[in-house]
């Protein structure tokens, strides 16, 4: 079985999404790009009964190169990430995450762009814009979304859910959790007043210092 480990991956993080509340049923998806073949997540097929021999393997044309699934309904989307999203600091970009997370699809519904309620939103960039809406599955979507990345590593989706990538699958699942959490503490903020936000040369120093983030 071709890209097995990558395979194995996205069913893990796929059950991921549903534990941690990022997604119900069989909604959300997840690829991992490896060299000009992407992994990707079916189309309705309930996460807890996944095995990684159902995960389809596709060109970056969009063409199934291994397995009898039909790969999930967003595949533009995912592709269209892969061919066009460039890094802000160039890193590669091997992994897509798309949740329909419940504070951050709330959010999407309430402005068009998430406020600076945390600093944390510089995982994602110096802000997060707000894709418009357009029907799921569609070239429509995948454009809104990639006018929304640019030079941001996700972005919230209108009245639909939030996309995130990385390179590496932790990488963009770390985002999506971070993207969710911000939303949360937003709504949370906005229920009981009016919160204070962070200003744009704060947040830009953020993004700048959580390049070197970590052990590295």
């Amino acid at each position: 079985m071709i890209l097995e480990s990558e395979r194995a991956a996205v069913c893990a993080y796929a059950r991921r999404m549903v534990g941690d509340g990022l997604v119900v049923g069989t909604s959300g998806n997840v690829s991992v790009r490896a060299g000009n073949l992407v992994a990707v997540t079916p189309t309705g097929v309930a996460y807890s009964a996944m095995t990684p021999a159902d995960i389809a393997v596709v060109d970056l044309g969009g063409e199934v190169i291994d397995g009898e699934l039909r790969p999930t309904s967003e595949l533009p989307m995912h592709l269209s990430v892969y061919w066009d999203v460039r890094d802000p600091d160039q890193e590669p970009v091997t992994a897509v995450v798309h949740t329909h997370a419940p504070h951050a699809t709330a959010v999407s519904t309430l402005v068009r762009e998430l406020p600076p309620i945390h600093y944390m939103i510089a995982a994602v960039g110096p802000s997060v814009r707000v894709a418009r809406y357009a029907t799921y599955g569609t070239p429509e979507l995948a454009s809104a979304v990639l006018e929304a990345l640019d030079g941001r590593r996700g972005c919230l989706m209108a009245n639909h859910g939030t996309l995130t990538y990385g390179d590496g699958l932790e990488a963009a699942y770390h985002r999506a959790q971070q993207l969710e959490w911000a939303c949360r503490v937003w709504l949370l903020a906005q229920g009981a007043g009016r919160p204070s936000l962070l200003p744009p040369p704060e947040i830009a120093n953020v993004v700048d210092r959580l390049r070197g983030y970590g052990q590295g």
